[in-house]
């Protein structure tokens, strides 16, 4: 029994080095997380290596010169030896030479824009990610959709009265960090269709674990055809109830639906919702876009997930009874 804290302890260290988990950095699909996991697997092999040697020759030497009963014997007494003093010296410089000139390399192939590479420019809030795509002109949130066998370049950045975010799609590269008032790059490529999970990797909140992400990559005739989806405008009866609703509640104030009115921006930007209704997702990625999750999220946000809309960061609760959140409910999820 005193041995099971130990055995379950030995369990989890190995379930978290599984390649299956859907946020593992131990299974890239993009060309530079794959150059990033041949870096760790080199310097993880030569660790090794040295890791084995050391400690083997710290093995050989406790049981090779241990005491031994009647032995009292004092060990013959050195001062200084400047061959073993220079070889210790120089292999262990030797070996982090040998590491720095691959990793290096590495930085600055990561570094690089390629060629061709569509643009996206990402904005981190408190706690959700916006993506603008300024050559075609789309603007959406949460979900990241991207073309296979094409490289996708990140400029990210943050507004200036935000706090700092990281980006982070382990499949798909490394993290890189957002932040207030200057500009970082990424770049992320999927060679086949599939969906990629992501997550904010620097604590920026209340509600920084549920500040995530997925990336949506598709052949290039089906991005094609979402790229003229998200162009289409908005799908509003501005004769409905919901209409109505989204406008007397102040939903137009912080959130931007095209072709309307409604334009969003404000002390308190929020998620374009111009087509809300063909996501999968919604809240920074952490809720399925059902009609169960959105009549609670209607009831009261903060209740899913915290936020300080008395300091505008995230959605105030808008005190709205049953009808009007099934009133609007409906309104959203007919955004495609």
């Amino acid at each position: 029994m005193r041995l099971a804290p130990l055995g379950l302890l030995v369990v989890l260290l190995l379930s978290s080095c599984s390649d299956n988990l859907p946020r593992s950095t131990l299974n890239p699909v993009g060309e530079n997380a794959q150059t990033i996991d041949d870096l760790f697997r080199l310097t993880l092999a030569i660790a090794a290596v040295f890791f084995v040697g050391v400690n083997g020759a710290v093995v050989y030497a406790a049981i090779r010169y241990r005491a031994r009963k009647n032995d009292d014997t004092e060990p013959k007494q050195i001062h200084g030896n400047d061959t073993l003093e220079i070889t210790w010296t120089v292999i262990p410089a030797l070996i982090l030479a040998t590491i720095a000139v691959p990793t290096v390399r590495t930085i600055f192939e990561l570094a690089e824009e390629p060629p061709n590479a569509l643009q996206v420019e990402v904005i981190g809030h408190q706690w959700w990610w916006e993506y603008r795509y300024p050559e075609l002109g789309v603007v959406t949130a949460n979900e990241l959709w991207i073309p296979t066998d094409q490289p996708v370049f990140l400029s990210m950045t943050t507004d200036d009265e935000d706090v700092i975010h990281s980006f982070w799609i382990p499949n798909l590269n490394g993290k890189r960090d957002v932040v207030p008032g200057r500009v970082n790059t990424l770049t992320v490529s999927a060679p086949e269709p599939g969906v990629y999970l992501g997550q904010c990797a620097e604590f920026c909140g209340l509600s920084h674990s549920q500040m995530r992400m997925t990336v949506h990559a598709a052949e290039p005739a089906d991005f094609d055809a979402w790229v003229d989806q998200q162009l289409a405008p908005g799908d509003v009866d501005e004769n409905s109830a919901g209409w109505g609703l989204f406008l007397d509640k102040g939903c137009s104030a912080c959130h931007a639906i095209g072709g309307t009115t409604a334009e969003g921006g404000g002390l308190n930007p929020g998620p374009d919702l111009t087509h809300i209704g063909s996501r999968s997702t919604f809240a920074g990625a952490s809720f399925e876009l059902t009609t169960e999750n959105l009549k609670a999220w209607l009831r009261n946000p903060s209740d899913l997930k915290p936020m300080r809309p008395d300091s505008n960061r995230g959605m105030p609760n808008l005190g709205l009874n049953e009808d009007e959140i099934d009133t609007l409910v409906a309104f959203l999820q007919d955004l495609k």
